[in-house]
């Protein structure tokens, strides 16, 4: 037996110290102590030194993984030793079982390999994510948590067959307990689902604009869970909004918008109808020949209505840029263009404005308001 080995060292110690011989057992735990530590200092120390020397080596797979057990060996380590310890002490001790050291060793291995791989998985969606930006975060994220929720459960399973209960027993029961479970947390389900479906359709992804017509909904994605989706809004609020509301809404990603559309109504004035032509042919000209304007896209300017005060010219066309800020500034620069080339004309922009006439019989007086003298 290991333990008894290590107790063998302390028999040179005992022959100078007679009086000790009383508290072998007590001086072994205390050895194997000191030795775990020791131990678990050394090999920490290994292992920091190796992640910081594979860090400059091109794979990042063989540091990766030893950083990620870095912590986990430490404690099995610790746990190795206190069982060791245990293990001494069992004999002359009516509070610690023979069975237990083992068994504590056992399911000290079976959590810390589990630990070990989520960890793993961790740092390695970091990793992916920092290194290669063509990958979505959003669907990393995905496969990452599928992947621990896997490692999670087989754990479980395995530490429960260790335990000694019936797996297999424990399998039939959940898939008649399923449904209890799944009729009393149907809304978790739902939003579970509505978690997966955005995961599978990916209608919007981490940092997008979304918003939907049918909801008060508009921001920017934060964050998608298994329950929650996380958008903050654009006055700097967290809106949480359980998954399972994405399966019945209308979602617009314009985020993914090829183009920006400039769509405005110019009016002028009545008064200015013999350059209308000139007018909107000019628009069009400046639009086809603007540097931010898409002309391979829709472009239409033409004199579209006759409003109650103005003739009203309907610009359409779309901006190369997709970039909010940018297209304010080409959808300014646009408006200000427009109107010089109103003003080159002679004509000026409409205003609402109203007009009266008062028709008059032939032979009668005009009526007291508009008599010069009762004015």
């Amino acid at each position: 037996m290991p333990e008894e080995k290590l107790a063998s060292w302390l028999d040179p110690v005992l022959k100078f110290v007679p009086g000790l011989e009383d508290y072998r057992w007590q001086l072994s735990v205390l050895l194997i102590l000191a030795l775990t530590l020791l131990v678990m200092l050394v090999v920490n120390r290994i292992m920091k030194r190796l992640v910081h020397s594979l860090s400059h080596t091109k794979p990042v797979w063989d540091d990766l993984l030893i950083d990620s057990s870095r912590v986990p060996v430490k404690i099995l380590i610790l746990v190795v030793g206190c069982s060791l310890a245990l293990s001494v002490a069992a004999p002359h001790s009516d509070y610690v079982g023979k069975e237990l050291p083992n068994r504590a060793r056992e399911l000290a291995f079976i959590l810390l390999f589990g630990w070990t791989l989520i960890r793993f998985i961790s740092h390695a969606e970091e990793v992916v994510l920092r290194r290669n930006t063509n990958i979505d975060r959003t669907t990393a994220d995905a496969f990452s948590k599928l992947i621990r929720m896997i490692v999670v459960v087989v754990v479980g399973l395995v530490l429960l067959q260790n335990l000694g209960y019936s797996v297999s027993g424990l399998l039939a029961f959940g898939g008649i307990g399923g449904l209890a479970v799944g009729f009393a947390a149907k809304d978790l389900l739902a939003n579970f689902f509505g978690g997966l479906m955005i995961y599978l359709d990916r209608p919007f992804k981490v940092g997008d604009w979304v918003r939907s017509p049918d909801k008060n909904i508009e921001g920017v994605v934060e964050h998608v869970g298994w329950r929650l989706t996380v958008i903050r809004t654009f006055d700097l609020r967290p809106l949480y909004v359980p998954n399972a509301t994405f399966n019945n809404i209308s979602v617009e990603n314009p985020s993914r918008m090829t183009h920006r559309r400039i769509f405005e109504y110019v009016g002028v004035r009545y008064d200015d109808a013999a350059v209308v032509k000139q007018i909107v042919d000019d628009i069009r000209e400046m639009l086809v020949g603007h540097e931010e304007i898409d002309e391979n896209n829709t472009l239409f300017v033409q004199l579209n209505r006759f409003g109650p005060s103005s003739l009203d010219i309907m610009v359409y066309t779309f901006t190369h840029t997709t970039n909010w800020g940018h297209y304010l500034a080409v959808r300014e620069d646009v408006l200000l263009k427009i109107i010089e080339i109103v003003d080159r004309h002679g004509a000026e922009i409409a205003f609402p404005t109203t007009t009266v006439h008062l028709h008059e019989q032939p032979g009668e007086e005009p009526p007291p308001a508009l008599n010069e003298k009762s004015a």
